[in-house]
């Protein structure tokens, strides 16, 4: 419905021309405003101005009440829910465009890599092994102590012959 140029959104229809061709009352167009189901664009003597968008939007309201029976409360939210599932589109459509993006980066990134292609475990990276020494540290017991016999009792001092007993 673009006429002489101008785009759906442009607020071109006063409110007799919005009503004709949407073939609904004016008086339903100022009601359709103050519910909030479709807010026409003001001139700047605050008068409404409807564009096509708009009017299609008045189409589907009054088929939706009429054809479909759903009263204005239920079409108010039906249209909340249309706009914001076209938002949403949108932002998925931007979302997908940023991730096929991102992904031919990889690629590219990717080809352009000299060496071997990485294995399941991702890139290799070369890692210079070093050894610390940390002085002051408590020293922990050598393993091959803990499993190194007790001395026997006949190597021990035997305590009877211990002179300090008596």
């Amino acid at each position: 419905m673009n006429h002489g140029g101008l785009g759906d959104d442009a607020p071109v229809y006063v409110i007799s021309v919005a009503a004709e061709l949407s073939g609904l009352h004016p008086q339903t167009l100022r009601q359709y405003d103050r519910l909030g189901l479709v807010s026409p664009g003001r001139a700047s003597g605050r008068g409404r101005r409807y564009s096509a968008r708009d009017v299609q939007m008045l189409r589907e309201v009054q088929r939706l009440s009429q054809e479909e029976g759903v009263n204005l409360a239920g079409i108010k939210r039906i249209l909340e829910l249309k706009r914001e599932v076209a938002e949403l589109r949108e932002t998925v459509f931007h979302l997908h465009n940023e991730l096929e993006a991102a992904r031919s980066a990889v690629a590219r990134r990717g080809a352009a890599a000299q060496g071997p292609p990485p294995g399941p475990g991702g890139e290799l990276m070369p890692v210079r092994r070093t050894r610390v020494t940390v002085f002051g540290a408590a020293v922990q017991p050598d393993r091959r102590d803990e499993h190194r016999e007790e001395p026997r009792d006949d190597l021990r001092n035997d305590r009877r012959d211990d002179p300090r007993r008596d």
